[in-house]
């Protein structure tokens, strides 16, 4: 792709780490974020109370789940600003960010 000096330089601020793509969903992930706190106290409450094993499993495994859809949401944002953004640019620095994304991913998926 050739760029115009200009337009590398526009690319360059949008990839800037200061504006991450999630920022336009930050009130949700924080609500979500807020929810699952409230999710993980339950679950400490329930086992203090020695409630029954199978629906403390099940809360965790609610937990989990949530826990899962905040991460997939932040790594689609992730990869639709972040990454394009960079491989805009080509080079180095998206080979890096897509090395970033699948690293991200083979942690999410072990």
């Amino acid at each position: 792709m050739t760029t115009t000096p200009d337009l590398t330089a526009a690319v360059v601020a949008e990839s800037d780490h200061s504006h991450h793509g999630y920022i336009t969903d930050k009130d949700k992930y924080l609500n979500r974020l807020r929810r699952i706190e409230g999710q993980a106290r339950g679950i400490h409450k329930m086992v203090e109370d020695e409630k029954y094993c199978i629906d403390i499993l099940t809360q965790i495994s609610a937990l989990t789940s949530a826990l899962e859809a905040v991460a997939v949401g932040l790594l689609d944002d992730h990869l639709r600003h972040c990454v394009v953004d960079a491989a805009r640019l080509g080079g180095a620095e998206a080979d890096a960010k897509i090395t970033e994304a699948t690293q991200a991913i083979a942690r999410l998926v072990r």
